[in-house]
């Protein structure tokens, strides 16, 4: 009876993963580029007073990667988006930074680390990552300048992927 409960439980976890994690995927893979959740979510800027949105940065192409202190691949593609961020910075784009369950502290330590120049912000309740459907580390969504997600890459980057996605959206003006 118990061994029935737990592979029903675990069923449960996984439809309901599933639906959560693949619902903005969904919607790419059928050519709809969906409005980027929670766009008026005020997050706290890591290791800085105040706080971030994305409705604060539209108009630019905005690459949000989640990720965390304890992640091997996301110190693995800090570098890459850190040397992405120089390069799109001048054609009205940004990386946003945005934490998954890490403590502050960790995360200012790994930002220090790794050399991060970008905005930083810390998920405290976890409602931006999740409305994003976020179920792990990393992840990286594109939001194009009108505040659309345009790509989505749920595990590590490459500097190929990164650079062949953005291309097309820097050529795009608002």
């Amino acid at each position: 009876m118990l061994l029935a409960g737990a592979v029903l439980a675990l069923l449960v976890f996984g439809v309901a993963r599933n639906t959560t994690n693949t619902s903005l995927d969904a919607q790419l893979a059928k050519g709809i580029e969906p409005v980027a959740p929670d766009a008026n979510l005020a997050l706290p800027v890591l290791g800085r007073s105040g706080t971030e949105d994305l409705a604060e940065l539209r108009g630019q192409v905005v690459v949000v990667n989640v990720f965390a202190s304890w992640c091997v691949p996301c110190a693995v593609e800090a570098p890459v988006l850190e040397q992405e961020e120089k390069q799109i910075a001048p054609h009205d784009a940004t990386i946003l930074g945005v934490t998954y369950l890490d403590a502050a502290p960790d995360s200012e330590q790994f930002v220090k680390a790794h050399g991060i120049t970008y905005p930083v912000l810390h998920d405290v309740d976890g409602n931006f990552t999740r409305a994003f459907g976020t179920a792990g580390v990393p992840e990286t969504y594109i939001i194009n300048r009108q505040g659309r997600v345009a790509a989505i890459r749920r595990y590590q980057i490459s500097r190929s992927w990164l650079e062949s996605t953005l291309a097309p959206l820097l050529a795009q003006r608002s």
